[in-house]
């Protein structure tokens, strides 16, 4: 398929889940893609990076669950913090444990599976519909109920698929793309390279293989599809790319521009990716004449402060 054959299949106010972790093998192209489309009034379900920040500044999310929204090497995700600091949608906060008891149980369709994450913190205050069970055996220990995290749909990204739906992991750490996929009604894998089926079996790396294609719906050939968070061993996540997001994210001009350039409502993956290597090579390239900093005049250049103007130590101690 391609990006926008899956978002095609998505459709306002549903419940949509998004795999990866932080700013690490999001699917960003299949994102970017539901961005260019109309699809909104969307119940979201991520462990949270760029991809809850981006359809929060669109305004396509109603309601969100997650146990945090963060760009890792930058703590917090400028666009979620700007759009609950105005209320922009509903949150369901709950543990990163629940989190993935609630995606457990609904992989195996049941209502909620009981977890000890939670008990005797704020999770439970700030999320008031959540609700404990005891045990009906002797220790009669009581439990948080993990809901179900139930999905419309849900996207992933692995380095690896074959068109039957079989994706591979290669970096270090699965996430939980797998109980993403089984946790769904319709499953989207998108990978950096479709191989034969006889490829992601060779070199004993059969336990690399992720997700199973009797738990997925559509798979899109992306490379770079995770841009710009990290899908290692391919790609490091591009630390420069993301930090000019983040500062484009502070100031709505500036985001303005940041998004007509590289999110355009007309694009498509590869005019981004176009995009993106043009911002490099621009950042690359020597500053021009007119652009380097004129050198101080003598009589502007830094002189010792005069004794009046040095710290007293007296006052340094009284402020300690």
């Amino acid at each position: 398929m391609t990006p926008e054959e899956v978002v095609g299949r998505l459709s306002s106010g549903m419940t949509v889940g998004i795999g990866g972790w932080g700013s690490r093998r999001k699917p960003m192209a299949l994102v970017r893609a539901l961005l260019r489309s109309p699809v909104t009034d969307l119940t979201v379900i991520s462990y949270g990076g760029p991809d809850v920040g981006l359809l929060a500044a669109a305004g396509r999310i109603r309601r969100l669950v997650t146990a945090f929204v963060t760009l890792d090497s930058i703590p917090l995700e400028p666009h979620y913090r700007a759009a609950r600091q105005r209320g922009a949608f509903a949150l369901t906060e709950i543990d990163e444990a629940m989190f993935m008891w609630g995606l457990h149980a609904a992989a195996n369709r049941l209502p909620f599976l009981p977890v000890r994450a939670g008990l005797g913190s704020d999770v439970m205050r700030v999320t008031p519909e959540l609700r404990t069970v005891t045990s009906p055996y002797e220790d009669g220990e009581e439990f948080v109920a993990a809901p179900a995290l139930r999905m419309d749909a849900a996207l992933v990204h692995l380095n690896r698929a074959d068109r039957l739906g079989n994706g591979q992991y290669l970096g270090p750490d699965p996430y939980f793309d797998d109980l993403f996929c089984e946790a769904a009604d319709a499953a989207y894998v998108s990978c950096e390279r479709l191989v034969d089926t006889a490829e992601l079996t060779e070199n004993g790396s059969l336990q690399t293989l992720l997700v199973q294609r009797h738990s997925v719906t559509g798979v899109v050939e992306a490379p770079g599809g995770a841009h710009f968070t990290s899908c290692a061993p391919d790609q490091p996540r591009d630390e420069a790319f993301q930090r000019a997001y983040a500062a484009a994210a502070a100031d709505p001009v500036a985001w303005e521009t940041f998004a007509a350039r590289f999110l355009p409502p007309d694009g498509d993956e590869k005019g981004y990716r176009q995009a993106v290597r043009t911002w490099h090579e621009e950042q690359a390239a020597p500053a021009r004449p007119e652009e380097q900093a004129t050198p101080a005049r003598p009589e502007e250049q830094a002189t010792p402060a005069r004794p009046e103007k040095q710290a007293d130590p007296a006052r340094h101690e009284e402020r300690s």
